[in-house]
């Protein structure tokens, strides 16, 4: 038994897991860095120990440093949440030698599990369906390059100690090889500090299908149901969703008796998942077992009413399951999105920056779980994941309507995000009607999330509402003027210029003041805007229609929120040299970074799309690629070099 417990994460899973933890009367330690400092799982806890400066291999991913700050009086175990240490085995056996309670699986089932080609072999073993692959201990480019062919194409090559879709890639052709070994030994290497490999068939859009499996140390193991996780980019969760819409009583049987024998087989503990691919006809194979908590675990909460973090906890006290496969049962619908800092316009780039303002939608059926806290800075050295949204109905489509209207109420505002992305895919008839497979995303989007222009309605609005900001603070230095003189004058009123930027564009517009708010031209159309609010929620009456918003403004910078849409846009001042855009031989870094491979010399020639270096950032690998063709004339950096956002990384000559 222990009274306090040890949160081995960050952001909203740390969050999640001490609310939790403190509900149940246990006392919560947090670990930070200096990155973390104004953190939420910082605020929440009852302690929190310093444990580095920011990059995860010297904070989060440090094991002595999370025992040493276990060493808090009266911890008694560590909760590992997701991600960071939570399958790492070797960490779970110093937690127990240290005398500490793992919230999580046996060592050994975590070092069984961990590994794909072991996996696979056990799996095999235990009668469990598994796709053909590869999983032999001969590493070599030849014996995988051979055991390519064998299987033939498409293929799949996955880090055989990953998850999260790192270490991954899809293989069509014979001749891609060679590069998808290379890339995805790198990948692994870096994330999950091994390099070794498997090869799987590739299941052509398949259906992604989880079963969340729940252990105890008195020999019950179950399952709770299963969920859909089709809408995936890049092999990384998009959407999320319990039950799945295909799922038939007879298949969930199947499914889940396969799930349990899965769990069985490593003599498991605690909370699991267990992946598949179902095809089309119904066929379903193991992909792989997760020996943690899932980040997409609130759909199986909402549907079973069951709080898993809290049986995780009672588990690790060595309670008995408070249920039997019989009790459990599905109620409703659930979806998830996940909000990422990113920009989907921009090739889904992470995105850095601080967070101005933060509201998260609430309403019945509405849940957000969530990390942040206005004044944070969304830090390079994480993943970019800021928040989970997550809405409940009695159906399917009840949940969906009531998800979309939660993502455009939860606005982060600050630094780029995903939100616009997520309503749209929410909308996508295929989505809408329940026929999803892991090849959505690249169907609907083959040349990627297109990056859309202002409306002129909406610049009317930011015009208006910068105008009514810089009035209002004039009249806070200069007294109290009675609201009837607002807008009034004698004489006609003389409209006056305004230049604003977004993004790369210029816009220029014309504003004077009414009776009851402002007059606005973008272009040729007139806007008559009035405002009630200002920053943060406001309503507004534009050419007579209700437009709500959230608005945050800052010396020249405006941003909105409208619908799902985040907008942001700089005042330009007369005068001011504008900033000339960047050429295309002018390669700088999209976003913070550590330089991974520099693969462009100076004097060489290079084409179109050629990769010119490989560069790291929130724990995920991106490849700089020329935007022209021509000679490199000078390289700017070197591998094992940190970058920021902006930094000139190459300069290529153009012909």
């Amino acid at each position: 038994m222990f009274d306090a417990i040890l949160v081995a994460n960050r952001g909203e899973i740390a969050a999640r897991i001490i609310r939790s933890a403190r509900e149940m009367g246990l006392r919560t330690v947090a670990v930070y860095t200096t990155a973390d400092a104004k953190a939420l799982h910082v605020a929440l806890a009852d302690e929190a120990v310093w444990i580095g400066e920011g990059p995860v291999g010297d904070s989060y991913l440090d094991a002595e440093k999370i025992l040493g700050a276990a060493r808090e009086p009266g911890v008694g175990a560590i909760h590992p949440g997701y991600g960071f240490l939570s399958e790492n085995a070797d960490f779970a056996r110093a937690v127990e030698a240290a005398g500490l309670v793992f919230i999580g699986p046996e060592p050994d089932a975590i070092r069984a599990m961990g590994n794909k080609a072991e996996a696979k072999r056990l799996m095999q073993a235990a009668g469990v369906p598994c796709v053909q692959g590869y999983e032999g201990a001969d590493q070599s480019d030849a014996a995988l390059t051979q055991a390519a062919e064998e299987i033939g194409f498409p293929l799949m090559v996955k880090a055989a100690a990953g998850g999260g879709g790192r270490g991954m890639r899809l293989v069509m052709q014979a001749d891609a090889v060679p590069q998808a070994l290379a890339l995805a030994r790198s990948e692994a290497k870096g994330a999950f500090g091994s390099d070794e490999l498997i090869l799987e068939k590739a299941i052509v859009e398949p259906r992604h299908v989880e079963f969340q499996v729940f252990a105890d140390t008195h020999g019950n193991i179950i399952h709770l149901g299963e969920r859909d996780c089709s809408v995936q980019r890049r092999h990384q969760k998009v959407v999320e969703e319990a039950p799945c819409p295909v799922m038939t009583p007879d298949l969930r049987a199947a499914m889940g008796a396969a799930a349990v024998e899965a769990a069985r087989a490593v003599h498991y503990r605690g909370a699991g998942t267990v992946e598949f691919l179902l095809d089309g006809s119904g066929a379903f194979y193991f992909l792989e077992m997760n020996t943690r908590l899932q980040v997409e675990h609130p759909v199986t909460e909402m549907v079973t009413g069951l709080d898993l973090v809290a049986l995780q906890i009672a588990v690790a006290q060595g309670e008995a399951l408070p249920l039997t496969q019989e009790d459990v049962a599905l109620n409703g619908h659930a979806i998830e999105v996940r909000l990422y800092a990113e920009d989907p316009a921009s090739g889904y780039l992470p995105v850095t920056g601080p967070v101005d303002l933060w509201q998260p939608a609430v309403g019945p059926g509405v849940r957000v779980d969530a990390g942040v806290v206005e004044g944070q800075e969304v830090s390079p050295f994480y993943d970019p994941m800021l928040a989970k949204i997550i809405a409940q109905g009695p159906t399917r489509a009840a949940a969906r309507r009531r998800l979309v209207r939660a993502v455009e109420e939860t606005v982060l505002l600050g630094t780029a995000t995903n939100a616009a992305f997520l309503a749209d895919v929410l909308g996508q008839p295929a989505f809408v009607a329940g026929e999803v497979t892991t090849g959505l995303l690249d169907q609907v989007y083959p040349q990627g999330f297109p990056a859309s222009d202002p409306a002129p309605r909406d610049i009317a609005l930011a015009v208006a509402v910068l105008m009514q900001h810089d009035r209002d603070a004039a009249l806070a230095r200069a007294g109290y003027v009675s609201p009837d003189q607002l807008g009034w004058s004698s004489a006609p009123l003389l409209s006056r210029g305004l230049s604003l930027s977004a993004g790369e564009r210029r816009i220029d517009a014309s504003v004077s003041a009414a009776r009851a708010g402002w007059q606005v031209w973008v272009g040729e159309e007139r806007f008559d805007v009035t405002l009630e609010g200002q920053n943060r929620s406001l309503r507004a009456r534009i050419n007579g229609q209700t437009v709500d918003a959230v608005a945050h403004v800052a010396g020249d910078k405006v941003q909105l929120a409208v619908g799902a849409e985040r907008l942001t846009f700089h005042r330009l001042h007369a005068g001011a040299q504008e900033e000339a855009a960047a050429s295309g031989g002018r390669v700088t870094a999209p976003m913070p970074g550590l330089v991974l491979a520099v693969e462009a010399a100076p004097g060489a020639s290079v084409a179109k799309g050629d990769t010119l270096a490989v560069l790291e950032a929130m724990k995920m690998q991106h490849q700089i690629t020329a935007a022209v063709s021509g000679t490199v004339r000078e390289v700017h950096v070197a591998a094992g070099q940190q970058l920021a956002s902006g930094d000139v990384m190459i300069e290529i000559d153009e012909r």
